[in-house]
């Protein structure tokens, strides 16, 4: 397949698509004033969180394959966007997550460890450090979105000052539940970001056989909400966008629709082989070689003169131990039990459940007999 064939660059080229707000072009030149918005050490904070969770990511796809940790979803390509969102907000707004912002929930407070025992198979991977708002992945997809709205609702009605927001990717558009979150949520104004990472494909499938609209964002029209689209791998536009978002949403001006059009580089998941169906090695060079959000950034601190190699090589030293000590913490939690996934189910045990318990009983037994 020809680089000019491939689907995700021919969708995202400018000869198809509205343009992308952007504060920070590829080359680490600023096209749009932060004078009085982005300094010197929100600009260092990004770029340290940026690299620290791209080495988090690439830390547990490698457990992953080591047979230390379960399936994994990788995020890595896409730190602007769940950095940059993450970081502009405040500590009380709430969060709702996917199965692959652990960068994002990071950033808003979820402890390293536990996102690694969420991997790991353990329930408390799932539990929120107290005074924190960061809900539990949702793997179910567009679900979240309508727990975001209910819960700006509340928000709302309480008086309090805060906002929800919910992440999810392009294929979530397709479900009945993004309609309906982003209906109930025009109606009622209530203080809720839908943050979507648009990288072109919902598993196997291109944007393009999903949706006859060109975009995500136009989609806001239709509820009569803001929307916007922005360059998801420029963390300085993100970080403006979502701030902009919550801003609107505390003065009372409703919900805001922000399509962040970014790449992942590697699967879906670690069970995933993209090469079925689609050039995977041609498109993640492309977006590596000329989006990648680390190193415009990079370019700019450096050309500043805010960075250099040896600050590098030191954070990076850090960031490694700061990794290992999480996951060290992680392991020395007994090894989860699978019989754990039954529990919680429902309120009250149903027949079908308790049979489902009993015949992995019998496996696990006779595994452990093997």
């Amino acid at each position: 397949m020809e680089k000019t064939e491939n689907p995700i660059l021919k969708a995202h080229s400018k000869e198809n698509l509205p343009e992308m707000y952007q504060v920070l072009a590829p080359n680490g030149e600023i096209i749009e004033s932060i004078d009085g918005k982005i300094d010197k050490s929100l600009m260092l904070k990004m770029y340290e969180s940026m690299l620290l969770l791209r080495m988090f990511d690439r830390k547990s796809v490698n457990l992953q394959r080591q047979g230390r940790m379960g399936t994994y979803a990788p995020f890595e390509g896409q730190e602007a966007s769940q950095i940059g969102s993450a970081l502009a907000l405040s500590s009380g707004d709430w969060m709702f997550p996917t199965y692959r912002d652990h960068a994002a929930a990071i950033i808003h407070g979820q402890e390293m460890y536990r996102v690694f025992l969420y991997w790991m198979g353990h329930v408390e991977g799932s539990i929120c450090p107290e005074g924190k708002r960061t809900m539990p992945p949702c793997v179910p997809i567009a679900t979240q979105m309508v727990h975001a709205v209910g819960t700006a609702w509340a928000s709302k009605l309480k008086g309090e000052e805060n906002v929800s927001i919910a992440y999810f990717g392009d294929g979530a558009t397709s479900e009945g539940d993004f309609h309906e979150a982003l209906n109930f949520a025009g109606v009622y104004k209530t203080p809720t970001i839908f943050f979507c990472q648009n990288n072109g494909y919902a598993i196997s499938v291109p944007f393009e056989k999903q949706s006859a609209s060109k975009t995500i964002s136009q989609r806001a029209d239709a509820y009569d909400i803001h929307g916007v689209r922005v360059d998801g791998n420029d963390i300085f536009a993100v970080w403006l966008t979502v701030k902009e978002a919550v801003e609107r949403a505390l003065k009372g001006e409703g919900p805001t629709l922000i399509e962040a059009i970014t790449f992942r580089y590697g699967a879906h998941t670690t069970a995933d082989n993209p090469n079925i169906y689609r050039n995977q090695e041609d498109i993640s060079t492309f977006w590596r070689e000329n989006r990648d959000p680390i190193t415009r950034l990079k370019k700019l601190l450096i050309k500043k003169g805010f960075w250099n190699e040896e600050q590098e090589e030191m954070v990076l030293k850090q960031i490694s131990e700061q990794i290992d000590t999480h996951l060290q913490k992680a392991e020395e939690y007994p090894k989860a039990d699978p019989l754990d996934m039954f529990n919680h189910v429902y309120a009250e045990e149903s027949w079908h459940i308790n049979e489902q318990q009993q015949e992995l009983k019998q496996i696990l037994k006779k595994d452990v007999k093997k």
